[in-house]
């Protein structure tokens, strides 16, 4: 904005619009520059740095601290309410607009988490974990992050804490390309896993962009140590999955203490959740159970979800424990203590 004459010029002008990714669909998909509406949800405006979290609405302390002009920033929305309709010349044309939630967010909508208390895992690349602090604001002393976690049409916003570990499902890409232990990540990473009971005392800290939360060091590198004559790839691959299970433990153990509400059970989603040695490796590593949801797609289902409420469409109680939106299969800790799985 401030290197780029022609963004100064249409600020001047009244004729430029700063907006995040779901805005700059929204506005193209409603008309663009003939009408387009120019809006935001609360979860996505919440990451912008620029949103007062509490009173819901853009901060001016902020906006003049980084000199950004009010105006050309979306209105803030809930995560559930009637938009608009797509524009002319689309082939949804005419169909509402209903909802627009920030990717985890989505996913601890999809995954029903919406009681205080509850808490979604997304292994990808990385891992997303958000915890659901109810309409408090919890405000974290363990190097997690306060986020708005939804916000359905006039009900109060649901805020959580959220914790994030930078390499995942990117160890084992590195592992593939790197050192050429495996061929397809999908189907060899489990296998080679398991040719092993255990890691033969190897741990690999996967830190090759420094440590996220709770830790939050830029400056910490990866290191694979407890190498012997006899340690084998297998080895280091199982090590690999459970740096991504210490690295969650770490934070569901800080969400622990900031809310003083026990975690009964944890509940997972992404593509890395199809490794199931994984899953019964975190639940033993956590020492609660961990439920998978069978589906792929919660984060998709979780908006869908929210568009339905604000439809009124009930082919769903998205409060209800009645029943079971989506198959899942829950793996039980074999044991409370990370020591044994060594």
């Amino acid at each position: 904005m401030h290197f780029a004459p022609q963004v100064k010029k249409a600020i001047k002008a009244e004729t430029c619009l700063f907006g995040t990714v779901d805005t700059w669909i929204l506005w193209n998909l409603t008309g663009g520059a003939k009408g387009g509406k120019h809006y935001t949800d609360v979860t996505n405006a919440s990451r912008t740095f620029l949103m007062n979290i509490e009173l819901l609405t853009w901060d001016p302390l902020l906006l003049h601290t980084f000199k950004i002009p009010a105006n050309i920033l979306p209105e803030i929305k809930s995560s559930s309410e009637i938009y608009g309709r797509v524009a002319r010349g689309f082939p949804l044309e005419n169909v509402r607009i209903s909802s627009i939630l920030g990717n985890q967010q989505a996913s601890l909508v999809g995954q029903r988490c919406l009681k205080e208390g509850q808490a979604k895992n997304t292994y990808r690349s990385g891992c997303f974990l958000l915890y659901n602090t109810g309409i408090s604001k919890v405000q974290s002393t363990h190097g997690l992050v306060t986020t708005v976690a939804y916000k359905f049409g006039s009900k109060p916003a649901v805020y959580a804490l959220e914790g994030s570990v930078a390499v995942a499902g990117a160890a084992m890409k590195w592992l593939r390309d790197n050192m050429g232990f495996m061929g397809d990540i999908q189907k060899e990473t489990e296998s080679l896993a398991q040719e092993v009971f255990n890691t033969g005392d190897v741990y690999f800290v996967p830190a090759f962009k420094g440590l996220y939360a709770p830790y939050w060091r830029k400056d910490a590198r990866g290191i694979i140590c407890g190498l012997t004559a006899f340690s084998t790839k297998q080895h280091i691959i199982r090590a690999a999955l459970e740096a991504v299970c210490f690295q969650t433990r770490d934070i569901l153990e800080a969400m622990n203490k900031d809310c003083g509400i026990p975690l009964t059970k944890l509940h997972v989603d992404g593509k890395m959740t199809v490794n199931s040695l994984l899953m019964q490796l975190q639940a033993d590593i956590s020492g609660m159970p961990v439920v998978r949801a069978q589906s792929q797609d919660i984060t998709a289902l979780g908006t869908a979800m929210a568009a339905g409420a604000a439809e009124g469409i009930k082919a769903w109680e998205i409060y209800s424990e009645e029943r079971e939106l989506v198959p899942s299969d829950t793996f039980l800790p074999t044991s409370t203590e990370s020591g044994h799985l060594a």
